[in-house]
């Protein structure tokens, strides 16, 4: 299964394991690269940037595969853990949720290869010009911050991959190989996920998390910050639609941060009190039934795509 995704980040297959906030630590990240995708480390997890570096430490004793460290860029000082990442020549680094200009300079000359999460064409056209060697283009279906114009991954992908020459990933409703092979059709190179690798055993998501992820059908996530200009798609619960009514009376951000606050999600994703927090997920929970090992999942997927492309190439053959 090889592409331009794989050739460029030295994987077997064309799968990228999201940055999960609180949850994407060196078990998984290893567990994913060893199984042949791209496991990411979550920079913005680690209080302290030696943290990070032990982190980094641990998931190169756990394989000896390519993996990477995603930087959510906002309200934090994540200039120390960068320093960390380029002085361990992690080999992938990914860039979420701002501008990625001042991360790329510190990263120049350095043999790592940088990827971009974009929510349309222009940002995608940006990272490009500014040296991205990869973008992540992640649909309105998708779990987590989104982009603002409510586009589907089937379209936005499309447009994205006409519009920029390096390649590109699908990302947002995505769980399963017909996913994968639907992506590749688009002409992306891969896909990134990021629920589907809440519900498997190596992540550190609590069991209750898991467990609302297998009975959450595809209606069953809502979109808060909306009001602030940063929507985010998140588990249906009494938390977050407490989170809605609260936007829909006009409450600021001053009013809304202990609602969707780092705390509110790590009670609901790491404790497991999910009418006490909120839990990020995407429209493809709809599309989960089981917990399997990360081998597991990525084994069943390569499957299910190369039976998706046999279809398609028996429907074009008649």
């Amino acid at each position: 299964m090889q592409t331009r995704l794989t050739e460029l980040l030295n994987i077997r297959l064309p799968v990228i394991q999201g940055g999960l906030a609180y949850l994407a630590y060196a078990d998984l990240a290893a567990a994913v690269s060893a199984a042949g995708g791209l496991g990411q480390i979550t920079a913005a997890s680690f209080q302290t940037a030696e943290d990070l570096r032990r982190e980094i430490a641990r998931a190169r004793q756990a394989t000896d595969r390519p993996f990477g460290v995603n930087f959510a860029l906002g309200h934090w000082e994540w200039e120390a853990h960068l320093e960390v990442a380029a002085e361990e020549q992690v080999p992938v680094i990914s860039v979420t949720g701002g501008n990625p200009e001042p991360v790329f300079r510190r990263l120049e000359g350095l043999p790592v290869k940088k990827l971009v999460l974009v929510a349309g064409v222009r940002q995608a056209q940006k990272a490009e010009a500014l040296g991205a060697d990869a973008v992540i283009a992640v649909g309105f279906e998708g779990g987590g911050h989104l982009g603002r114009d409510d586009l589907g991954t089937l379209v936005l992908v499309a447009r994205i991959v006409d519009s920029v020459r390096i390649p590109v990933a699908a990302s947002g409703g995505i769980a399963d190989g017909r996913g994968l092979a639907a992506a590749l059709a688009l002409g992306a190179g891969g896909v990134e996920m990021g629920t589907r690798f809440v519900a498997t055993r190596e992540c550190r998501a609590h069991p209750a998390y898991k467990e609302a992820l297998l009975r959450a059908g595809e209606a069953d996530t809502v979109v808060i910050e909306r009001s602030l200009g940063r929507p985010g798609r998140a588990l249906r619960s009494g938390f977050t639609e407490a989170i809605l009514e609260r936007e829909a009376a006009g409450a600021g951000l001053a009013d809304l941060l202990p609602y969707i606050g780092g705390e509110a999600n790590r009670r609901a994703a790491l404790e497991g009190r999910l009418s006490e927090g909120f839990a990020w997920a995407g429209q493809a929970s709809g599309l989960i039934q089981d917990v399997p090992s990360v081998a597991e999942l990525l084994s069943r997927m390569e499957d299910e795509a190369r039976q998706a492309w046999e279809r398609i190439g028996g429907s074009l053959a008649r």
